[in-house]
C-alpha cells in the first residue's frame, strides 16, 4: 500500500536526485582523461592525401548509408528555407547571407548523429538512422551539450556581428528590395567595404569555430575525455597541422556554399558527406 511521504522527505529526496544529476553532468564534462584516471590522446601529423582519403571514406559512408542519412539531413534545407524566408519578411535581408553562411559555425552539433553513424559503421555494427541518436545515451551528452550551446552563441554573435557591419556600411535602414540591395552591394564602394569587411569577420568565426570543434565532437563520441580535453585536443590537433586543417575548412565552407544551391537542397548530400568524413579525418588524425 503506498504511503503519503511528508514534505520534509520529500524535499530531500528532490535535493538528493539534483545532486546525481548535477554529478552525472560534471562528470561529463570532466571526462576521465581530467579527472586523472586518462590522459588526452596523441595527435598525429597529416597530409593533403588524408583528407582526400577522408573525403573518400565520407562519400563511402553516405552511399552505404545512403536513404537513412538523407532522412536526417532532409531538415537542413528546410531549416535553411524558413531562415531565408524569416530574413526576407522581417526586413532583415542584410543578414541573408550570414545566416547561409552560418550553417559552418553550427554545422559541427548537426552532424553528431553522422559521427556516431559512422563510427558504428566502422566497427561493423548497424547504423540506421535511428542509431545517431544514440549520441543522447552517450557518457559524453553532457559535454557534447554544452559545446552546441558554445556553437549556438558563437553562430547568433556572428549574426549581431554582421548586422553591426550592415549598419555601419550600408544602413542603418533596410534595404528597399532584394534587387536593390544586391545592386548596392555589387556597385557601390560601400557596398564593396561590407562585403569585404563581413566576409573577413566571418572568416575569423568560422576559424575560431574549425579549430575548438573540428576534433571536439568526434572524439567526445569515442573517448570520455570531458568538455576542456576534448577543445584542448582539437586546438592541438590544428595547431600540429596548420596547412591541412586551414584547406579542410575552405573544403567545408566551399561545400556548404555549393550546398546551399540550389535553395539549400545541396545540403540532403553535401552535410552528410562532410558529417562522416569529419570521423574519418578524426581517425587520422588522433592515434588510437
Amino acid at each position: 500500500m503506498a504511503t503519503i511521504r511528508n514534505p520534509v522527505e520529500w524535499v530531500a529526496d528532490q535535493v538528493k536526485q539534483a545532486e546525481r544529476h548535477a554529478g552525472a553532468v560534471g562528470q561529463s564534462l570532466r571526462g576521465n582523461a581530467e579527472s586523472g584516471q586518462a590522459s588526452l590522446p596523441a595527435v598525429r601529423r597529416i597530409t593533403v592525401d588524408d583528407l582526400k582519403d577522408a573525403l573518400s571514406q565520407g562519400f563511402a559512408d553516405f552511399a552505404a548509408c545512403r536513404s537513412d542519412v538523407i532522412f536526417i539531413c532532409i531538415i537542413f534545407p528546410i531549416g535553411g528555407l524558413l531562415l531565408a524566408r524569416v530574413a526576407l519578411d522581417f526586413d532583415m535581408l542584410p543578414l541573408l547571407f550570414p545566416v547561409i553562411s552560418g550553417f559552418a559555425l553550427v554545422g559541427p552539433v548537426a552532424a553528431v548523429g553522422l559521427y556516431e553513424m559512422s563510427r558504428r559503421r566502422e566497427q561493423g555494427l548497424k547504423a540506421g538512422w535511428a542509431d545517431g541518436f544514440r549520441v543522447l545515451r552517450s557518457p559524453s551528452f553532457g559535454a557534447v551539450f554544452t559545446l552546441a550551446l558554445i556553437l549556438l552563441v558563437v553562430f547568433f554573435i556572428w549574426l549581431a556581428v554582421a548586422q553591426l557591419i550592415y549598419a555601419v556600411t550600408l544602413g542603418p535602414e533596410p534595404p528597399a528590395s532584394f534587387s536593390g540591395f544586391v545592386s548596392e552591394v555589387f556597385t557601390t564602394a560601400r557596398g564593396w567595404t561590407m562585403a569585404l569587411v563581413g566576409i573577413a569577420v566571418g572568416s575569423v568565426f568560422a576559424t575560431a569555430v574549425l579549430a575548438i570543434s573540428v576534433i571536439s565532437f568526434p572524439l567526445l563520441l569515442d573517448r570520455d575525455v570531458g568538455l576542456v580535453g576534448a577543445v584542448t585536443t582539437s586546438l592541438r590537433a590544428v595547431a600540429a597541422n596548420p596547412l591541412p586543417m586551414a584547406l579542410w575548412g575552405l573544403i567545408v565552407a566551399g561545400g556548404l556554399v555549393l550546398g546551399s544551391l540550389p535553395v539549400f537542397l545541396g545540403l540532403i548530400v553535401v552535410m552528410p558527406v562532410l558529417g562522416h568524413a569529419t570521423w574519418h579525418l578524426y581517425r587520422k588524425t588522433i592515434e588510437a
